[in-house]
């Protein structure tokens, strides 16, 4: 069974131009020409949406909301498109829970690149919650009071739980799991983008920047080396 992807767009012309090359990578596309229309399909049957964000009456921003608040599409990932480039903007849409976010106007070798990433990003997902029904477990990552459970794809502070994007939770997986040491951008892209998917510096920063905010007094263990990259340094 091929893989279905639906692209929302008022804009037929960019519709048309991801179906044309979306199927020719082997995907079956359909198109909605707003997010109302999206809404009388059947959600539950895809593997990926590609949403415009400034459409008529309901905003992309809002179909996304509404798909995370639904059992059947919560973990569906989600790729925006927009021609919204503001880095508030980008902040907004992977705090709703998005998997990617690329601007308009786009280079279609690009948006392939990043749908095959989200898409291999959501398989090994799926395969871990496999992995949690056959109750194959794999342990918890742990610094301090700091931990993170790979099988639900979870961080706790102090007993809490912390609320990550699944970019910044990939990111902190990779620093405990490979500590005392700094990795460059380009290393930490190849480990948690994997594949050809193209990731600008200032995506890494911004993404590094929120998850120190969000870890609190772990933050300052996420060090920075000018001109070399960033890491996860023990304390005494």
């Amino acid at each position: 069974m091929r893989i279905k992807i639906l692209v929302i767009d008022d804009e037929e012309s960019v519709c048309e131009i991801l179906k044309y090359n979306l199927e020719k990578e082997g995907y079956e596309v359909d198109c909605a020409y707003s997010a109302e229309d999206a809404l009388e399909m059947d959600l539950a049957s895809y593997s990926l949406f590609i949403v415009d964000i400034m459409m008529d009456r309901l905003s992309g921003f809002d179909f996304a909301k509404r798909l995370k608040n639904d059992s059947a599409t919560e973990n569906t990932p989600i790729m925006f498109c927009s021609a919204l480039n503001g880095e508030d903007d980008m902040v907004m849409g992977l705090n709703i829970g998005s998997d990617d976010y690329i601007t308009k106007p786009f280079v279609i070798g690009v948006v392939l690149a990043r749908v095959r990433a989200v898409l291999r990003r959501s398989a090994a997902a799926q395969q871990m919650e496999y992995n949690r029904s056959q109750g194959i477990y794999e342990p918890d990552i742990t610094y301090r009071s700091l931990r993170i459970d790979r099988n639900v794809k979870a961080c706790y502070l102090g007993g809490e739980p912390v609320a990550l994007t699944r970019t910044e939770f990939d990111i902190l997986l990779f620093f405990l799991t490979h500590r005392n040491r700094i990795y460059s951008r380009e290393e930490i892209i190849q480990n948690v983008w994997p594949g050809d998917v193209v990731i600008t510096n200032r995506t890494i920063d911004t993404n590094i920047t929120r998850l120190r905010k969000k870890l609190g007094e772990y933050g300052a263990n996420i060090v920075t080396r000018l001109g070399f990259g960033y890491g996860f340094k023990e304390t005494a």
